[in-house]
C-alpha cells in the first residue's frame, strides 16, 4: 500500500503568504482561494508515495523428488528419463520392468526396435511394441518431452483390447465357416432343380427358384468377404515380409476383375517398376475390389484407368484407380470404408455388392503400413489412391484406420446422384 507524508510547514506557509499577497493586490477572493487550493493539492501529490508493487511468490522448480512422489502410486507404469537414462520409475513400472531399471538407459530397458527408434529421436511421440513383458503382450509407449533433457514415458497395456478384437474376429470367422456348408447345399439343390426344367414348367416356381439361387449366391459372396476380412484383421499386426514386384500383380488382378465382358473398359496406364514388402494374395484382392467397384458404380460402359507410379518423394508406390460418372457427394466420403456402408443400398445390392469391399481394402492398406485416399467430384467421377511404402523405406507405424485415412471430396458446381463405392 502507498503511504501519505505530511505537507512541509514551510511550503504551507509560503502558500498562505502568496494567498494574502494576491488579496492585497486586489485579486478576487474566489480566484485567490482557487490558487491556494491548487497549490496545496500539488503539495499533497508531491509528498505522496507510489503503492508498493504486489508481492509475487516464485514457484519452486519441480524437483525429481517431487515428481517421484507425484507418480509413485499411479496404476499406470510411468518413467521419468534424463538424457534417456531412467531417473524415476513408479511402483507399477518397477514391478513390471524390475527394480534394477532405475539408472538404466531406457533403450536398453525396452530392447524393442520401435521403442529405441522413438527414444533416440529425442522428441514427443508414441510407438506400439509387442512382447515387452510376455510374448503376446501389446504395449503402447508414449513419450512426452518436458525440456531438453527430461521426459515422461507412459506405458499403456493394449493386450486386452487386442484379445477382444481377436475374439470378435474368431467369432466372425467361425460363424462364416459354419454358414458355408448349408449355403453350398442350397445352391447345389437350386442348380439341380433349375436344370430339371420339365418338373418346373410353371413360371411362378421358376421365378421363386431364380430368387432363391440369386440370394443364396449373394449370401455366399457375403460369407466369403466376411471370412476374408477376418483373416486380414487377424494378421493386421504382422507386417508383410515377402519382397514383391508390384506392377505385374496389379496388372494381373485388374484384368481378372474386369473379366472378358468388361476388359475393353479397362485402361492400364503408366506402370513403373516398384518393389514392396507385401502379401501377394491380399494385394491382388485389393486391386480386384477397387477395379470391380469402379466398373460397377461408374458410368455405364465408361473407362476405368489403373496407374502405378512412384510418389514425388520416391518413398511410396502410388496406385490410382479412377472411373468417370456421377461421383460421390462429399458427405458420404468419410464413411465409405465402414462395413456395410452404402450410399445407394438398392443399387449396391442389385449389382451384387456386399458392402465390405472398401472395408477389406482399408484393412489391407493398414497391414501394409500404407495410406488410402478417396477423391470424388460430382459429375466427373471418382478416384481411389493407395500409397504403400517402398521396400527401402523404414516405416513400421500403420497409418490408420479409417479415422486417419485421408478421404477427400470436391463438390462440383453441378449436383449428381450418389455413387457407392462399397
Amino acid at each position: 500500500m502507498g503511504s501519505q507524508n505530511s505537507i512541509p510547514p514551510v511550503s504551507a506557509l509560503l502558500a498562505l503568504v502568496t494567498f494574502v499577497a494576491l488579496l492585497l493586490l486586489g485579486v478576487d477572493f474566489i480566484v485567490g482561494c482557487a490558487a491556494l487550493l491548487v497549490w496545496l493539492g500539488s503539495l499533497v501529490l508531491a509528498t505522496s508515495t507510489a503503492p508498493d508493487p504486489p508481492s509475487t511468490k516464485a514457484e519452486p522448480p519441480l524437483t525429481q523428488n517431487a515428481m517421484r512422489k507425484l507418480i509413485e502410486n499411479s496404476a499406470t507404469p510411468l518413467l521419468v528419463t534424463e538424457n534417456n537414462t531412467i531417473a524415476i520409475a513408479n511402483r507399477t513400472a518397477r514391478k513390471m520392468l524390475g527394480e534394477h531399471v532405475v539408472g538404466q538407459d531406457a533403450r536398453m530397458a525396452f530392447r524393442q526396435p520401435k521403442a529405441i527408434s522413438l527414444l533416440s529421436k529425442g522428441r514427443s511421440g508414441r510407438a506400439v511394441v509387442r512382447g515387452l513383458v510376455r510374448r503376446r503382450d501389446i504395449w503402447q509407449i508414449n513419450r512426452q518431452a518436458i525440456d531438453e533433457s527430461l521426459a515422461v514415458i507412459e506405458l499403456i497395456n493394449k493386450t486386452a483390447e487386442a484379445d477382444i478384437s481377436r475374439a470378435h474376429t474368431d467369432f466372425v470367422a467361425n460363424a462364416s465357416h459354419e454358414l458355408r456348408t448349408p449355403l453350398a447345399g442350397i445352391i447345389g439343390y437350386t442348380e439341380t432343380l433349375s436344370e430339371s426344367s420339365e418338373t418346373l414348367d410353371s413360371p411362378i416356381p421358376q421365378k421363386f427358384l431364380g430368387t432363391i439361387q440369386r440370394e443364396a449366391n449373394r449370401m455366399q459372396a457375403l460369407v466369403a468377404d466376411l471370412m476374408s476380412l477376418s483373416r486380414i484383421e487377424a494378421e493386421k499386426h504382422d507386417k508383410p515380409s515377402e519382397l514383391l514386384e508390384l506392377a505385374p500383380i496389379v496388372a494381373r488382378a485388374a484384368r481378372d476383375a474386369a473379366g472378358a465382358q468388361r476388359i475393353e473398359r479397362l485402361q492400364l496406364g503408366e506402370f513403373e517398376a516398384v518393389d514392396i514388402r507385401g502379401d501377394m494374395q491380399q494385394l491382388e484382392q485389393l486391386v480386384r475390389n477397387l477395379v470391380d467397384n469402379a466398373m460397377k458404380y461408374g458410368e455405364e460402359d465408361g473407362p476405368v484407368s489403373v496407374d502405378l507410379v512412384r510418389s514425388k518423394d520416391m518413398q511410396q508406390a502410388r496406385l490410382t484407380v479412377a472411373n468417370t460418372g456421377e461421383g460421390i457427394p462429399p458427405e458420404h466420403l468419410p464413411h465409405l470404408t465402414r462395413r456395410f456402408y452404402r450410399t445407394d443400398p438398392g443399387r449396391s445390392r442389385a449389382s451384387g455388392g456386399t458392402g465390405l469391399g472398401l472395408a477389406i481394402v482399408k484393412h489391407i492398406v493398414e497391414r501394409h503400413r500404407g495410406r488410402l485416399e478417396i477423391e470424388s467430384e460430382l459429375g466427373q467421377g471418382t478416384q481411389v489412391i493407395v500409397r504403400i511404402p517402398l521396400e527401402t523405406q523404414e516405416n513400421d507405424q500403420p497409418q490408420q484406420d479409417t479415422k486417419d485415412s485421408d478421404i477427400k471430396g470436391r463438390r462440383a458446381d453441378q449436383s449428381g446422384a450418389s455413387n457407392s463405392l462399397s
